[in-house]
């Protein structure tokens, strides 16, 4: 993604944390319990317990909060089971956004979804429109301050990361998903904090936004961030500096 979309987007959800962090801990539980009434408890047995817990120790949760619902989890808390989906979604000027949800109940979460891009300009892609234009890559985003450019370069290259870049903000390095794990744990055991890391969704190309509709992209992706059956959101908006 282009540098200062990637940078700013690590930005706004610092911002987005700092707001709405009831909201986004009711999630990340949710999402915690999910993973472990699926997967079990053990986060060494459980590749989607282990994503979320990384999650949730970017976003600051309390280690007891998190011990709680895993428990649930385990014990078999939500009492209904929860179905995972893909949905494909148009913006205007062409934009595409890929939303992963968990839901109990896809007809209401569906209804739901379409009453926010009615209302605001978005539409319901055809399957596989939008899919198609993502692949799933481990990301992790580096901080220049502080931080040595060889020794991070070296560390991710020799733990198996398929690419490099540096730019005026920092570092990315972009794995495969299944060395994204070693390469996160070299980077930690060097003490060196990522901004961000997780694997995630990567827009083959970007969608150039202009000032005017950049507003109203914004809003359809924050809206359906919030629901609170969203996991994740992706897009691929290039949005303008200002």
């Amino acid at each position: 993604m282009a540098g200062h979309n990637k940078w700013s987007k690590v930005k706004h959800i610092k911002g987005a944390l700092d707001a709405k962090r009831g909201k986004i801990f009711s999630k990340l539980s949710r999402e915690l319990t999910v993973a472990a009434k699926i997967g079990g408890g053990e986060p060494d047995l459980n590749a989607r317990l282990r994503m979320v817990l990384l999650k949730a120790k970017q976003a600051n949760m309390p280690a007891d909060t998190i011990d709680r619902a895993v428990k649930k989890g385990v014990g078999g808390g939500l009492g209904t089971d929860f179905e995972d989906l893909v949905y494909e979604i148009y913006a205007p000027e062409g934009v595409a956004i890929m939303v992963e949800i968990s839901t109990d109940n896809k007809n209401r979460t569906a209804a739901e979804i379409r009453h926010i891009l009615s209302k605001n300009g978005g539409s319901i892609a055809t399957s596989g429109a939008v899919t198609r234009l993502f692949h799933r890559k481990g990301q992790l985003i580096i901080s220049r301050e502080g931080t040595d450019e060889d020794q991070i370069m070296e560390l991710a290259l020799e733990s198996g990361a398929d690419d490099f870049r540096s730019e005026p903000e920092g570092y990315e390095i972009i794995t495969d998903p299944s060395d994204f794990e070693a390469v996160h744990k070299a980077i930690e055991d060097a003490g060196i904090l990522c901004d961000s890391a997780s694997v995630t969704c990567l827009p083959d190309s970007l969608v150039p936004v202009s000032a005017a509709a950049a507003g109203k992209i914004t809003k359809i992706i924050d809206l359906i961030d919030e629901h609170d059956d969203v996991k994740e959101v992706y897009s691929n908006a290039d949005f303008p500096e200002e």
